[in-house]
């Protein structure tokens, strides 16, 4: 409870295990607080760490301190990595290098991908546009908000304030930055697909990667089924679901009689003391997802129904 806790108020909304053993992270926002951020990052990235792909949603992420930025991206970059140039007036340019040492070890050498949407801005923009420029990443989504130049914001009587831009960050690959311009997406889709594209991506990468064991193949072929279905909707007719409804099995024989019933404008499976659960259609051969359950589902060929373990 405590870190759940600690890792809101640091930014990190949310971790997650996905399908494939892909490790999925929200940062909501980049806070830091000397001596409990990095402890917090710290814990993330192990559990990144562990994953065979990651993801990283910066989805509605409008910046902030740029302290929690830089010790992130630490963690793709080799040691001492020069990214950055900060400029700002007649000072003297300050250079920005990943970090030397990181509790947690580099992540480095795995499919990455980075959502962003036109909320993402700041300091989660130079998050993106870092990773991109060093092709470490992949970025899924929409444009980002294009706030790249820093500002100052100065009280003018008798009610205003005025932002004046006084410096910019050059990035070491690209001698520039995204001001005005936001940092261009790789894989274009709606922010609202962005976390099923990526995750789709992925798994692809994995199943395609040259030592992937027959294990792995069989777990990223069978995530891919339920992200592709939603990012490709499959069309089935409200008719050619009711006719696959009926009875299936018998009382006293193996899982005993099963019903698939059609209402509400979808199939619904009932199996003895078990609760009924909807039918997600999958595939255009019948495959259903079963409501509630990963690692179940359903194949209605219209004379019979088979249950399918992974």
């Amino acid at each position: 409870r405590r870190r759940r806790a600690i890792r809101g108020h640091h930014g990190i909304a949310e971790l997650r295990v996905l399908p494939g053993n892909v490790r999925y992270m929200k940062i909501s926002h980049f806070d830091w607080v000397p001596d409990e951020t990095g402890a917090v990052y710290d814990d993330a990235m192990r559990f990144l760490k562990d994953g065979d792909a990651w993801i990283i949603d910066l989805r509605g992420n409008g910046g902030g301190t740029s302290a929690a930025p830089h010790y992130l991206i630490s963690h793709f970059l080799a040691a001492g990595t020069h990214d950055f140039t900060s400029l700002a007036g007649d000072a003297p340019p300050e250079l920005s290098r990943a970090l030397d040492h990181v509790p947690a070890g580099r992540l480095i050498g795995k499919p990455l991908y980075v959502l962003v949407d036109g909320g993402t801005g700041s300091a989660a923009e130079a998050v993106a546009y870092d990773l991109q420029q060093f092709k470490l990443a992949e970025i899924v989504g929409v444009k980002t908000a294009g706030a790249a130049n820093n500002n100052k914001l100065v009280p003018i009587a008798p009610g205003f304030i005025l932002s004046v831009s006084y410096g910019r960050p050059v990035h070491a690959v690209s001698k520039s930055n995204w001001e005005g311009v936001g940092v261009q997406q790789s894989a274009p889709c709606t922010p609202a697909q962005a976390l099923d594209l990526a995750h789709a991506m992925a798994l692809r990468k994995l199943s395609d990667a040259p030592g992937a064991t027959p294990e792995a193949r069989v777990e990223t072929a069978w995530a891919r089924v339920a992200v592709e279905a939603r990012l490709h909707p499959v069309a089935v007719t409200p008719a050619q679901l009711q006719a696959l409804a009926a009875h299936y099995g018998e009382p006293s024989v193996g899982f005993g009689e099963m019903t698939v019933a059609f209402h509400d404008g979808s199939l619904w499976l009932e199996r003895p003391n078990r609760p009924t659960a909807r039918l997600s259609p999958l595939t255009a051969d019948g495959v259903f997802g079963i409501e509630g359950s990963d690692q179940l589902r359903a194949r209605l060929t219209g004379k019979a129904l088979e249950l399918l373990w992974w």
